[in-house]
């Protein structure tokens, strides 16, 4: 890859970062005046998450969950553990996109309850804190002063177990790529930025950016941290494309269950579509067939399952659940509990469809 092309990933990871910043300071805020900059940071948002993504095409797996799971919790410190649950399920299955999705018209759309600067409510939908705090759990440990302030929907986020993920280093682990934030302090004289990446000294990178961005930084083999030249920030894909690194799961709001696929920041979006539940054809992990895919999505319903999110969601009137979704399938036949929780669901059928899902990563037939 030349220089040129390098610069240029490194500048739209650089871009897409600042983006996830500027969203997770804007929490819960439904006013007028602060709609038409949600839609402006949304859109560029998509484009440049696009833009990454189709750098190269590597086979991804996602998960969409309904955001009304966190309603049934009792109260704040069972909905935080609910939502680590399911963070800690993505990472073990090494998910790479979490999409939370609401069951609203088409309608409600732009009157989204996603913003996060409202660091006193005590009224934050479901929805909005499930993305919380699994961003916040997704987040390397050393970098989340920096990239949350404090909000009453973290209150119990620190008696959760750790995602422990390959990107969340410790402070005496070399690793070829890490985690950072940039900060103030800009290297005199010099077109480079210093990043905090959770060392004993920061880094320079090779780019001027504001400060308070997360990026990803390629560390190399040199561990003096003070050599020449300074450090390259590059997408968050190059992990997974050099290293075969799982470098965490990228989280995504959306309004109702179509705009889960409308949405998809994948070019040609989700090529199979898998729903889950009791009332889906029941076949056996070792005699599932799956297609080969670019981009897989598996969705578990809320409360009520998929079929009411559908039922509920006016740009899919009149559709049957099994139009909707390629698969429909029941992971957990012959269960003795009238109900399966979604956080056990998603433990469940995660497991049961790992060798389906190798089988057609790997081109092997039945």
């Amino acid at each position: 890859m030349g220089k040129k092309q390098k610069k240029a990933e490194a500048e739209t990871d650089a871009e897409r970062v600042e983006n996830d910043k500027a969203e997770n300071e804007l929490e819960l805020d439904n006013g007028d005046s602060h709609k038409k900059k949600r839609r402006k940071k949304n859109k560029k948002r998509n484009e440049i998450d696009r833009e990454v993504i189709e750098a190269k095409e590597i086979p991804t797996v996602s998960v969409a969950i309904s955001g009304s799971i966190i309603n049934n919790a009792q109260s704040l410190e069972l909905a935080t553990r609910l939502a680590g649950q399911i963070a800690r399920a993505a990472t073990i299955f090494r998910i790479d996109e979490l999409v939370v999705f609401d069951n609203k018209s088409s309608y409600e759309k732009e009157d989204r309850s996603l913003t996060t600067g409202n660091n006193s409510d005590e009224n934050e939908s479901g929805a909005a804190f499930f993305v919380r705090i699994l961003r916040y759990l997704e987040t390397p440990q050393y970098l989340r002063k920096a990239l949350f302030p404090k909000h009453y929907s973290l209150r119990f986020v620190g008696m959760l177990p750790p995602l422990d993920a390959p990107h969340h280093l410790r402070k005496h682990e070399w690793a070829p790529f890490r985690e950072g934030v940039t900060l103030n302090e800009k290297v005199p004289n010099s077109g480079e930025t210093l990043v905090d990446v959770g060392l004993s000294k920061n880094v320079a990178v090779n780019q001027v950016l504001e400060p308070g961005i997360r990026v990803t930084v390629a560390m190399g083999t040199n561990r003096n941290l003070d050599a020449d030249p300074p450090r390259q920030v590059v997408s968050l894909l190059k992990p997974m494309e050099e290293a075969g690194m799982y470098w965490g799961y990228r989280v995504r709001y959306a309004s109702n269950i179509s705009s889960v696929f409308k949405d998809c920041p994948y070019k040609g979006g989700y090529d199979h579509l898998i729903g889950t539940s009791e009332h889906g054809l029941v076949i056996n992990s070792s005699e599932l067939s799956l297609p080969a895919f670019r981009h897989l999505l598996i969705a578990f319903g809320g409360l009520a399952g998929l079929e009411e999110s559908i039922e509920e969601d006016s740009n899919l009137k009149g559709k049957n659940v099994r139009e909707v979704f390629d698969s429909y399938l029941n992971t957990c036949p012959h269960q003795g509990s009238r109900t399966i929780r979604t956080e056990e669901a998603i433990f469940i059928s995660l497991q049961y469809f790992q060798d389906p899902i190798n089988r057609a990563l790997h081109g092997v037939q039945h």
